[in-house]
Order: C-alpha cells, then sequence, then structure tokens
C-alpha cells in the first residue's frame, strides 16, 4: 500500500522557478478513505537544489503497515534551467526494521553507484554495494520537477521516454503521454476541469494490482500537479492524491 502512495507522490510536482516550495498532499483509497499523507520541500536556486519528501502512512494503513514512513532525498545542481542530480536517498522505516539506499551519480564517468543498508533494532543486518546498468541525469524526483521544463509544448499529443535514477528494475525508464485532445474530457471527468494540462505518467511497475503504475495527471498554473489518479486498482476504487497546501 505505502509503495503506491510514494509513486503517486513522486508524479505530483514540476517546477522550474528558482525558489523554495512547500506542498502536502492526502492520498486517499476507494471505501478506505485517507491512507497517507505526504511533505515535500524544494530549494533551488541558480546553481545547486535539493528536494525533501516524507511519506506517513494514516489510520488503517498505519495500522496494516506497522506505522511505515519514508523519505526520499534529492541533491545536486542546476544545468541549463533543469536539475541534475548528484546523491538520491531513500529511507523507509516500518516496525523495527529501517532501510538505506544512497545512489550517487558520477556523470563524468556517466555511471551510478547504489549503496543498500537494513537495520533492525538499530543494529545493520544487511548490506549491498552496486553499480546500476544505466545512467541518467535524473532521479525520480527531478524527473518530475523538470517535466514543466522538459515537455515545452504540453498540449500537443506525444509520448515521451525519460530515465530516471531509483527506477532500476525497469532500467529506469519512465514514460509521459500528453494525450490527444478528443481524450482530455476524460481526464477533466477523472480529475477536474481546473488544470491548465493533462498528463499520463507510467513507471512500468505493477503498483496495488495496477498494471504498469499508469497514473494520471492534472497541472495547475503554478507548474504543480493539483490532483493525480491510480486507475484500474481492483476491489475497492481509485487512489487519489490530492493537494491540501
Amino acid at each position: 500500500m505505502f509503495k503506491m502512495m510514494c509513486s503517486i507522490i513522486f508524479l505530483l510536482y514540476t517546477c522550474s522557478h528558482a525558489e523554495t516550495i512547500k506542498a502536502d498532499f492526502d492520498v486517499s483509497y476507494g471505501i478506505f478513505g485517507k491512507i497517507g499523507i505526504a511533505n515535500a520541500v524544494l530549494k533551488n536556486d541558480v546553481k545547486k537544489y535539493s528536494i525533501d519528501i516524507r511519506l506517513h502512512a494514516t489510520g488503517l494503513a498505519k495500522l496494516l503497515t506497522s506505522g511505515r514512513s519514508e523519505r526520499h532525498i534529492s541533491k545536486g545542481h542546476i544545468e541549463k534551467g533543469l536539475m541534475v542530480c548528484d546523491l538520491y536517498q531513500v529511507i523507509k522505516s516500518h516496525g523495527d526494521v529501517q532501510v538505506h539506499k544512497e545512489y550517487w551519480v558520477d556523470h563524468k564517468r556517466k555511471r551510478v553507484k547504489k549503496y543498500y543498508k537494513k537495520f533492525k533494532n538499530g543494529v545493520l543486518v544487511s548490506e549491498e554495494k552496486t553499480m546500476l546498468d544505466f545512467y541518467a541525469k535524473d532521479d525520480l524526483l527531478t524527473l518530475y520537477f523538470n517535466l514543466n521544463t522538459a515537455i515545452v509544448n504540453k498540449t500537443k499529443p506525444h509520448t515521451y521516454t525519460f530515465k530516471a535514477v531509483g527506477a532500476e528494475r525497469q532500467k529506469g525508464k519512465v514514460t509521459v503521454i500528453i494525450p490527444k485532445e478528443n481524450n482530455r474530457e476524460k481526464y477533466k471527468e477523472v480529475l477536474g476541469e481546473d488544470a491548465v494540462w493533462y498528463a499520463t505518467a507510467i513507471i512500468h511497475q505493477q503498483i496495488f494490482s495496477s498494471k504498469e503504475g499508469r497514473l494520471m495527471l492534472a497541472v495547475g498554473e503554478d507548474g504543480i500537479t493539483n490532483k493525480a489518479v491510480l486507475k484500474d486498482v481492483i476491489f475497492f476504487g481509485d487512489i487519489r492524491a490530492v493537494r491540501v497546501k
């Protein structure tokens, strides 16, 4: 359940301004209602940036996942107005288990080194060092913050393919689709009519029984996604993430 929440939140932001942005989101799932919250902070200037996203399960989801929480951190530099990842960190906790992942990006050699550590009751129980079989300038956070700049014409139908550190199961592949004009009514029905542009993002992983993790997005005037919906989830309805602040 929480893996699904996290994947939705990754798709909630796009930005092209040099400033500090703070945003809060509620995540709900059909008859279960609210299952989690996410808090995000982006800081960037002309030379460097940092992104810090914290996720927490709530209600029934908190009970079922032993109080699961996650933190995703991205740090790097700015190139031609785009954020370029130098370090991507993921910290996951549930019960007495904590997992740390670090991805260090070597842009000169075009490679990414991953460090994995698992702790139980504060004691290190396993660790691993690997080299990813692909290179990318983006991680899962910078990719979505960069979309507003990377996609120039947001109304022209097109399918874009990107690569992102942190998505190694699919060798970094992430697909973003700008829908055809005759399909936009479907987006408006699901996401509302107040968006400036709409898209579907595919992370090519099965999330909570949704085939490839297809997320419908509605992006507002400020370049931040106001609502995201994960469709085709079995049994209890759609997964929805809505910006509340």
